[in-house]
C-alpha cells in the first residue's frame, strides 16, 4: 500500500486482478480464527468490492457436496498454511476448476504450494496456540484485497477510496492507543474472572469480532462464551442474562450505533453486567455500560482492526489470573493437521 500514491498493489495476486473483476462470486474457507477472519472479508468485498461472498467452515464445506463454479474465486485462509480441514476443500474446489487464492503465514506451506496464488501475511511466527496476530493480519491482507478490486471493478472510487488508504496508514498508531488501555482492561480482568459464562455482541463488522473475542475467551481461560449478533439476543440469549452474566458489546460509532445502544438498554433491564468498546468521546454508552474501554474513531471497515484487542487482552488477563496456561491451553494444537 503506498498512501503517497493513492494505491493498493498485492504482488502475490497481481496476475489474477481480471479474476477478481469477473468474478460472479467468492467463496471463503476457513477454520476457527480464520474463518472469523473470513467473516470480516465478506463484509469488506461485498461492501468495498461488491462481489457476493459465502463463507464456509472448511471442515463443512468438503463433506457437503458445495456447488463451484469454474468463475468462482475461493479464498483459502490458514495461520499454518497445514490445517487439514481447508488443504482439503481446496483439493475439492480446484477439482471443480476454481481459482484458489491463499491467505497464510508460513512460508513454502502446504497452502501456498496448492493455491494458484495468494498473500502472505508475513506475522512472524506466532507461539501461542490462540491465534492473535494472525487474526490481524489476515484481516488487513482481507482489506486491502477488498480495496484493489472495488478500485479495479469502479465500486470504489476518488475520495473514498484515498480515505481509506489513508486510514488504514494510521492503523499501527491507533493500535499502540489501545495498548495504553491495558491497565484498565486488567481491572476489568479482575472483576470477571470468576464467571462462568459470557456472552459477546456486535453488528455490522463487529459481529466477527464478537464472535472472536468469544472464542478467545473459551480457548485460554475455560470460560463458556458465545457471540452473536447484537440483534440475535433477543432470540434465545436474552434468556441467560442476569447480575452473574458479563455482557461484552462493541458499540463503536457507525450505522447500527443507535441499534447496539437499545440493546444495551436492554441487557440493563435486565440486570446484565455490560462491558463495552466504545469510539473515543463516546458519552451515551457510558452513562449505561458498568465499563467502557475507548478506542480511536476510525472507518467502520477497520473497526476490527481495533476492537478486537481490548477482546484479546481481556481474554489474556482473565486466563492469566486463573492460573491458566495461555500459550498452550489444554487439548489444542497450533496446527490442526487432522481432521
Amino acid at each position: 500500500m503506498n498512501p503517497a500514491k493513492g494505491e493498493v498493489v498485492l504482488g502475490g495476486i497481481k496476475d489474477y486482478e481480471q479474476r477478481f473483476i469477473q468474478a460472479k462470486r467468492i467463496l471463503i474457507v476457513g477454520c476457527g480464527t480464520s474463518w472469523h477472519a473470513g467473516l470480516v472479508g465478506e463484509y469488506l468485498l461485498e461492501d468495498l468490492a461488491r462481489i457476493p461472498v459465502e463463507v464456509e467452515y472448511a471442515s463443512e464445506f468438503r463433506y457437503r457436496n458445495p456447488i463451484v463454479n469454474e468463475d468462482d474465486i475461493v479464498i483459502a485462509i490458514s495461520q499454518s498454511g497445514e490445517t487439514a480441514d481447508t488443504l482439503a476443500a481446496i483439493e475439492l474446489a480446484k477439482s471443480r476448476g476454481a481459482t484458489i487464492i491463499g491467505i497464510c503465514n508460513v512460508v513454502g506451506s502446504s497452502i501456498a504450494r496448492v493455491t494458484h496464488a495468494g498473500s502472505y501475511t508475513h506475522a512472524g511466527p506466532e507461539i501461542g496456540v490462540a491465534s492473535t496476530k494472525a487474526f490481524t493480519a489476515q484481516v488487513t491482507v482481507l482489506t486491502l484485497m477488498a480495496m484493489m478490486i472495488g478500485q479495479k471493478r469502479g465500486m470504489l472510487t476518488g475520495s473514498a477510496f484515498h480515505r481509506l488508504v489513508n486510514e488504514l496508514d494510521g492503523v499501527p498508531d491507533k493500535v499502540q492507543r489501545v495498548l495504553a488501555s491495558e491497565p484498565q482492561i486488567k481491572y476489568i480482568a479482575d472483576i470477571y474472572k470468576n464467571a462462568t459464562n459470557a456472552l459477546y455482541l456486535g453488528r455490522g463488522y463487529s459481529f466477527p469480532v464478537a464472535l472472536e473475542g468469544a472464542l478467545k475467551l473459551k480457548e485460554i481461560s475455560y470460560i463458556h462464551a458465545e457471540g452473536y449478533p447484537a440483534a440475535e439476543m433477543k432470540h434465545g440469549p436474552i434468556a441467560l442474562i442476569d447480575e452473574a452474566m458479563p455482557v461484552f458489546v462493541i458499540a463503536t460509532k457507525g450505522a447500527s450505533y443507535e441499534k447496539v445502544v437499545s440493546n444495551i438498554q436492554e441487557v440493563k433491564a435486565r440486570k446484565g453486567k455490560v462491558i463495552a468498546i466504545v469510539t473515543e468521546g463516546d458519552r451515551v454508552v457510558k452513562d449505561m455500560a458498568d465499563h467502557c474501554i475507548e478506542i480511536p474513531d476510525i472507518a467502520d471497515q477497520l473497526v476490527p482492526l481495533l476492537s478486537v484487542i481490548p477482546m484479546q487482552l481481556l481474554s489474556y488477563h482473565i486466563a492469566v489470573m486463573r492460573g491458566c496456561n495461555v500459550d498452550q491451553p489444554r487439548n489444542l494444537a497450533k496446527s490442526v493437521t487432522v481432521e
